[in-house]
């Protein structure tokens, strides 16, 4: 089976500032690239930090409470610092959390979840900036058709993967969610096929329908006894 990666969902044109980049001059770019936050790269166009609206708006909120009697909304020295900062150096995030192009998309949502953020810069082997990779960007692997999740359900992970003929098991996949309908050998085979076919891209949910031919998880056990006694019978 093939995952999508990171390289061929990520956005190659990317929006970056350089660490002396003015304050108003990333509002600008935001607001007119309609991003909600700008790698931060160095001379060598490797990312060194991150601003993000929240970085912006932290500014903008202590320009309106300019004698921090709020600290709610600067509870720490370091938001102070952002807040007085001017350039891209002193209000970006550190360090830049990134992404390298060959990850899978469950890589890159594990990065943004563990990092609690949106987007996320994508380098090469040497460090250099080469694209950004957004949530929304990994939601496109949803967005995939039935026709090509099906087909690569039957193809891959049932005939290929599990050596199940397609006349045996057929993939019935509406909007994403699959159901599976047919006999496998079996049946240790069930939840196997499940699991695979969850791993496939655009697929948002798996169900089953499956008979099995050989019951191969019983209690082994009772399947022992059985046999001895069978083996002492007169």
């Amino acid at each position: 089976m093939r995952h999508r990666t990171v390289g061929e969902l990520m956005t190659k044109d990317v929006v970056n500032v350089r660490q002396d980049t003015a304050f108003a001059d990333i509002a600008k770019l935001l607001a007119e690239h309609g991003i909600t936050a700008v790698p931060v790269v160095d001379d060598a166009d490797r990312p060194v930090g991150v601003v993000s609206e929240a970085d912006l708006l932290r500014k903008e909120a202590a320009r309106l409470d300019a004698d921090w009697l709020l600290p709610t909304l600067h509870p720490q020295s370091a938001g102070r610092d952002k807040a007085e900062a001017t350039t891209a150096e002193g209000l970006m995030t550190t360090p830049a959390v990134t992404a390298r192009p060959e990850w899978t998309v469950v890589e890159a949502a594990r990065a943004m979840e563990r990092g609690g953020i949106k987007r996320l810069p994508v380098v090469d082997g040497t460090g250099r900036l080469i694209g950004v990779i957004s949530r929304a960007d990994l939601l496109r692997v949803f967005l995939r058709g039935d026709r090509a999740v099906r087909e690569e359900i039957t193809g891959d992970v049932l005939l290929r993967t599990l050596g199940v003929p397609p006349d045996a098991v057929t993939a019935h996949v509406v909007d994403g969610r699959v159901t599976l309908r047919g006999i496998v050998e079996r049946k240790s085979m069930i939840p196997v096929a499940v699991r695979l076919c969850r791993t496939v891209d655009g697929v948002v949910e798996v169900t089953e329908e499956l008979e099995y031919r050989v019951d191969d998880v019983g209690d082994q056990d009772t399947d022992t006894d059985l046999s001895r006694r069978d083996r002492l019978a007169p």
